[in-house]
């Protein structure tokens, strides 16, 4: 590949971000950024720590500029946590600086991949299907917005939905 280019992938937790973009890193002979994992990096803490200091706002201003600094670099493959959206900076960067793509899953799936994850801040505080369907109402139209391509994840491995995108952007 001549031109190094990056994805981004956005979606809501539980879509399998993290799980595809390794896959797809891998099989493009890319590097691989999760955008909550370096927060922590930076941090020295996990997210459910920075959301209990500095609440959701403080938060987002990190995960906003962690976006910003990985989003520099060319030939990644990024994973942005769920909520990174809600930034209309962070929609317009990642739209300029590299292809977008939704991975796009139900609610059903999302309660099933999440119901174990002890490290999901929103999740922690009330009946996980109503926070995971308030999300979704809210976040849905900001994800398909910025996105150049949409897949959906629910009944496919991450090796199947990796190789649609990279057949879906002719990598």
């Amino acid at each position: 590949m001549a031109e190094k280019r990056n994805i981004f992938l956005v979606g809501p937790m539980g879509a399998g971000k993290s799980t595809i973009g390794r896959q797809l890193a891998q099989e493009l002979h890319l590097d691989f950024v999760d955008s909550d994992a370096e927060i922590e990096r930076r941090t020295g803490a996990d997210i459910a720590w920075v959301f209990d200091v500095e609440g959701e706002e403080g938060f987002r201003v990190r995960e906003e500029k962690v976006i910003f600094d990985i989003t520099e670099q060319q030939g990644i493959v990024l994973a942005t946590g769920g909520g990174s959206v809600i930034s209309k900076e962070v929609r317009n960067r990642l739209s300029a600086r590299g292809f977008v793509v939704y991975l796009e899953t139900t609610i059903d799936k999302q309660v099933a991949r999440t119901q174990k994850d002890k490290k999901r801040p929103l999740l922690q505080t009330a009946e996980p299907r109503k926070v995971l369907e308030a999300l979704a109402k809210e976040r849905n139209p900001l994800y398909e917005e910025v996105a150049d391509l949409l897949v959906k994840t629910d009944d496919q491995s991450a090796k199947v939905v990796a190789k649609e995108i990279i057949d879906r952007l002719g990598f």
